[in-house]
């Protein structure tokens, strides 16, 4: 299937992005999703503002993605990991709460290309995305697999578009 050509790129510089990744147990050197996604980010020519990890604690998750939301500096913020229905998993909760207007289609693109990958058991994803203040924020999920399929597939054809919308 031919995808359609991406709108055009008005934004003129780089998209700063802070990475957090949440997990109770990774450290830099085991953090591959965060690591996919920085190295992402670099290679399509945009800029790691912050890179953090955080255990998975909606008290900790939520204030961080405020406070960065905040951050001229900061254009979008992608965090990995959290997003399943594990009793721990508690990102998609504390970042929904936050978001001011969300992107359904974001997560309902990712299970689809997630279906196609893993098959059913992509619905027990809750990747979400959306807009807090004038910042994007992406949630996916802590697989590194996850992680590349959403970001070459769907954030990095449209992320400087999308913050060309919100900073216009």
């Amino acid at each position: 299937m031919a995808h359609p050509p991406a709108h055009s790129q008005r934004l003129s510089r780089p998209v700063r992005c802070a990475v957090i990744t949440v997990s109770d147990t990774r450290t830099v050197e085991s953090d591959r999703s965060g690591q996919i996604i920085q190295t992402l980010l670099n290679q399509a020519g945009h800029r790691v503002h912050d890179y953090r990890i955080v255990p998975d604690e909606p008290s900790q998750i939520g204030p961080l993605c405020q406070t960065l939301a905040q951050e001229a500096e900061v254009d979008g913020i992608i965090l990995t990991g959290g997003t399943g229905i594990a009793p721990r998993d508690t990102t998609y909760d504390a970042i929904a709460a936050l978001l001011e207007k969300t992107l359904p289609g974001f997560g309902e693109l990712f299970r689809q290309l997630s279906f196609q990958e893993i098959g059913s058991r992509a619905m027990a994803s809750r990747a979400v995305a959306g807009v807090l203040g004038s910042t994007l924020i992406f949630s996916l999920p802590g697989s590194s697999n996850a992680v590349t399929l959403a970001m070459e597939a769907l954030i990095l054809p449209e992320l400087p578009h999308l913050v060309s919308q919100l900073r216009g």
